[in-house]
């Protein structure tokens, strides 16, 4: 029985504070707290049980220290903007609470996401005896773990991790996106990056891909050579690890609207004059675009996310593949959320239930693969994210 606060208001939020909910024994009072506090309140009349919302800026510690102190939370449950992360874990350290997150602190003026801000708490979790555990979404998260359990269960010494991330799913719309536009496009136009024999090898955006014909029927797509944060938590903490990418799949249209979208200048993060103001093109772009969390009632099709690992057991070449597919309007039909927002969601509920539960322990700041797999895929086949073991090859990419 803990008492959880839980920031921000968007798509995965909306998720986690479903998920939780629905777990009384576990996450015992419930607050829901971001700048809009109308959006809590739209997710809070959703639910089946009451939880209490809260307005709370984000960016201003003194602001969620004083939050956090009077609701006097067990855990902090971080979903919202990468930006924030590090104010977020700074009012934790204040008020001696522990703190969990999806995704990796960037700064909001450079599109540059790496570990290194949040890798820089350890001692001081440490030395406060509190736990911080970064990544606990998807991907990274869920990629990580299915990582760790092939390294329990299946092999002696992984070699190489291939993630794949593919979104077969279609919302209608000409051009969306599945997430924040905002984190999504300052994602998609970096600069590709893997790991491979301690050393990062870049490529230009999106100019490395493969057909990847989908496991179960969900189809032929085009997979691209991305950087992806785990890349970098994974290529620490897997010894002997020799390579690691991530792979996304995005269909024409998406790539083409992208593509002209840049020319144009609207995918820009510095800012620039307009009309007498200084405004950020792709903030305003963001404005523009449809609601991620409104593309739930019209998105069909099912989302296929997998780490293809090969390396030695009993000193023979092994490669085994672990994998989940998810229905987006199954999940809506759930909690009113697409898949996208569904398989990040689910894993940062079941994170914050292994902190909760005591079955990960541990005072500094930790990566998910850091933890022991086992507890964390049992919940996946519980909660809605079951998995799927094959013990092979189903993508050729090298």
């Amino acid at each position: 029985m803990s008492k959880v606060l839980i920031i921000g208001a968007g798509g995965v939020s909306s998720v986690v504070v479903h998920k939780c909910a629905a777990l009384p024994g576990v996450f015992s009072e419930i607050m829901l707290a971001s700048r809009t506090k109308s959006k809590c309140d739209a997710i809070a009349a959703q639910l089946d049980r009451p939880i209490l919302t809260a307005q709370v800026d984000a960016d201003n510690v003194p602001e969620l220290v004083g939050l956090i102190k009077s609701f006097g939370p067990e855990l902090v449950i971080n979903v919202a903007l990468p930006y924030q992360d590090l104010h977020i874990m700074d009012a934790c350290l204040e008020t001696g609470v522990h703190y969990l997150d999806t995704a990796n602190y960037e700064p909001e003026d450079t599109a540059k996401f790496e570990y290194k801000w949040q890798w820089a708490y350890q001692d001081r979790f440490k030395e406060a005896g509190l736990m911080a555990v970064l990544g606990s979404g998807f991907d990274p998260g869920v990629t990580s773990v299915f990582c760790t359990y092939i390294q329990k269960h299946y092999l002696d010494e992984i070699h190489t991790i291939d993630i794949i991330d593919v979104n077969a799913g279609d919302h209608g719309y000409p051009f969306a996106t599945n997430f924040n536009p905002e984190i999504n496009i300052r994602e998609v136009t970096a600069k590709g990056r893997y790991w491979e024999n301690g050393e990062w090898i870049e490529t230009n955006p999106l100019s490395v891909k493969r057909s990847f014909e989908v496991p179960e029927n969900i189809g032929t797509p085009n997979i691209y050579l991305m950087y992806h944060e785990e890349l970098e938590s994974l290529g620490k903490h897997i010894k002997g690890l020799k390579r690691a990418r991530f792979w996304m799949s995005f269909g024409d249209s998406y790539l083409k609207h992208l593509e002209v979208l840049g020319n144009v200048g609207m995918t820009r993060i510095d800012k620039v004059e307009f009309n007498g103001q200084k405004i950020v093109p792709l903030q305003f772009l963001k404005a523009l675009l449809p609601d991620p969390a409104s593309l739930g009632p019209r998105t069909k099709g099912r989302t296929w996310i997998g780490c293809q690992v090969t390396g030695l057991k009993d000193g023979v070449e092994k490669t085994v593949t672990i994998y989940n597919t998810c229905d987006h309007q199954e999940c809506y039909a759930e909690v009113q959320s697409q898949a996208i927002s569904y398989t990040t969601g689910v894993p940062c509920m079941i994170g914050s239930k292994m902190i909760l539960e005591k079955k990960w322990t541990g005072d500094g700041v930790f990566n998910i693969e850091q933890m022991d797999p086992d507890p964390f895929m049992e919940d996946l086949n519980q909660y809605g994210l079951p998995w799927k073991v094959i013990e092979g090859k189903v993508a050729e990419l090298d």
